[in-house]
């Protein structure tokens, strides 16, 4: 898969980071998002792949492409007996996020990029658009810490993990109301909070990079991009836990008014979740034999640089991270649009 596909989604994420990134500080959130999707999607329909997206943009009738069930790729046209070879053909699992961080770039913050994952077919799970409780935490406190545990008995086993004193600790967490009592916690216990408006995907990430400054990632957040955090922490041997939350009472969102807890659960039973308390791993979520994620920063963050633009083209920086070759490459690509004067070197 890898063999086949990586080069290929690395320009899928690059496509979509490019065409978000010019709408960066314009305040239009909705169509960073639009340019992004319809980038992702007209590269995935070029390659040569039977694709599924389990994990997109919602619903078919909320989002007319990449919705969540759409087929994409050469061989999902109408014609694709002609030249694609049924004995060959490679059917995948994709979990997108054209525009990770909507926010961050209409109001030109750090921190957004376009990411998906892949897997062999039925290798992603298929996460509801509920929200999910999670833990992200590097390699060494993996199996140690625990979603079930307190925020002060995980920042003690984290300190023991990573040979650090609690006030050296970093946690990053969403800055939400629901959240009021968990930063205290977690300031309490002696450790440092970084709050995020957006983007998690990255924040969860960054807890498997040393250097990085961050080493967890702890409260709520979206549950499609836990499963594409998931994938990448699977691929780099990090900790990552994840629980749906089912009861809107539990988050106390103005949009959760409209859910019903009785309503989610019958939701999840007829997607064949029986049991909705489950903590699901990174291995759960993407179960997979192989797994690879990409992503490419729109605007600049801890991990990747934003799209950056000169006359007649553009250069990104994207990572892709996969289980089968156990890499995580960095690629600094220049994207020459027309003739461009002089080449963009840094």
């Amino acid at each position: 898969m890898e063999n086949t596909l990586g080069l290929e989604i690395i320009e899928v994420v690059e496509k979509a980071a490019i065409a978000s990134a010019r709408w960066m500080g314009k305040g239009e959130k909705d169509t960073a998002d639009q340019v992004a999707v319809e980038a992702m999607r007209e590269r995935m329909n070029q390659i040569y792949m039977r694709g599924r997206i389990v994990i997109g943009e919602g619903e078919r009738d909320e989002a007319p492409m990449l919705y969540i069930g759409e087929e994409v790729g050469i061989c999902t046209r109408e014609d694709a007996k002609t030249y694609c070879n049924p004995d060959e053909l490679m059917e995948i699992d994709i979990a997108v996020d054209p525009c990770e961080g909507t926010n961050l770039v209409a109001y030109g913050q750090n921190g957004s990029m376009a990411v998906l994952a892949i897997a062999e077919k039925g290798g992603l799970f298929a996460a509801p658009d509920f929200y999910m409780r999670k833990l992200a935490a590097p390699a060494p406190a993996r199996g140690h810490v625990d979603i079930n545990k307190s925020a002060t008995e995980n920042l003690k086993i984290l300190s023991e993990c990573l040979s650090r004193s609690i006030d050296e600790l970093v946690v990053v967490v969403m800055d939400r109301p629901r959240h009021k009592d968990l930063i205290a916690e977690i300031r309490q216990a002696g450790a440092r909070v970084r709050l995020i408006s957006d983007g998690d995907v990255s924040a969860a990430i960054c807890c498997a990079f040393a250097g990085t400054n961050i080493h967890a990632l702890m409260g709520v957040g979206a549950a499609p991009e836990g499963v594409i955090s998931a994938a990448a922490m699977r691929c780099l041997g990090g900790h990552f836990q994840g629980q749906l939350i089912y009861d809107p009472a539990d988050v106390n969102t103005p949009e959760s008014e409209k859910w019903t807890r009785q309503g989610n659960i019958d939701r999840l039973n007829e997607m064949g979740i029986t049991d909705p308390d489950k903590v699901y791993n990174a291995e759960e979520l993407a179960s997979g034999k192989t797994v690879l994620f990409a992503a490419c920063g729109i605007t600049p963050g801890t991990l990747m640089e934003g799209v950056r633009y000169f006359h007649g083209g553009a250069r990104t920086q994207s990572l892709v991270i996969s289980s089968q070759s156990k890499t995580a490459r960095f690629v600094d690509t220049i994207h020459m649009f027309d003739e461009p004067k002089a080449l963009q070197l840094r």
